[in-house]
């Protein structure tokens, strides 16, 4: 993608996320199919976190899988990152409910230029938000960045099913059923009809494991879930020896 489109396609998704902050979690049992909190639950068991580990969450939205990761630490602060304020304003009450305000801390920022030193978190996640940034690689490349050695980069995205004939239903239904329903449900039809174009353009999960090698990141993991309309990716960074 050439840098005259970055800015628009920026510009446009914060414009979407922050007019559609109050039904996004609506939004997202429709788009996984309710799925999507199984996945967190394979991803987070994978992920085999432990008391006291540190984590950065990416696009966080409204901090489902934030909160996950520091019910999981129990002790270690967390970190979500996301450019929409009103995202973020639903996520912060949704901490203050289950009073994890001193543990979680939310930020404001781009996940293209992180606010972080490099070296600072065991685990730096982002899920459903890589296939909305700009340029996917220097996303990655940030969150090898941020992340310690030994640490995971961990990436869980809707992804392009391989199997057919569910191939050919899915398809069908992400093309003109779900705008439709984002029509009905979230009165956002415009903004909704991007999704299909944004996993068009995104790539597959054979080649997202290809990218997460090419910055670097060391033992990829990449696992389909849901007859492969999502996927999880792991990678660990290299600890460099002295």
């Amino acid at each position: 993608m050439g840098s005259t489109e970055t800015k628009p396609k920026e510009e446009f998704v914060h414009s979407v996320f922050q007019s559609i902050a109050g039904k996004y979690d609506v939004m997202n049992d429709i788009l996984s199919f309710r799925r999507h909190k199984a996945w967190r639950k394979f991803t987070m068991k994978k992920m085999n976190m432990s008391q006291g580990d540190t984590g950065l969450d990416l696009c966080c939205g409204t901090c489902d899988w934030t909160l996950a990761m520091a019910e999981a630490s129990e002790t270690g602060h967390m970190h979500g990152l996301d450019f929409s304020s009103n995202m973020l304003e639903v996520g912060q009450t949704k901490i203050n409910a289950v009073n994890r305000d001193k543990q979680i801390t939310l930020v404001q920022g781009n996940a293209m230029s992180l606010p972080f030193d490099d070296n600072t978190f065991d685990y730096v996640t982002i899920g459903f938000g890589l296939r909305n940034v700009p340029d996917l690689r220097q996303v990655l490349s940030e969150m090898q960045r941020v992340v310690k050695p030994g640490g995971k980069v961990v990436c869980l995205e809707l992804s392009k099913p391989t199997w057919q004939p569910f191939k050919g239903i899915y398809y069908f239904y992400f093309e003109h059923m779900l705008p439709n329903m984002a029509k009905l449900f979230a009165k956002r039809y415009e903004q909704y009809k991007w999704l299909p174009d944004s996993l068009a353009l995104f790539p597959g999960r054979k080649e997202l494991a290809s990218i997460f090698e090419e910055t670097g990141l060391q033992q990829v993991q990449a696992y389909p879930l849901t007859g492969g309309i999502a996927a999880l990716h792991i990678g660990t960074k290299e600890n460099q020896h002295v």
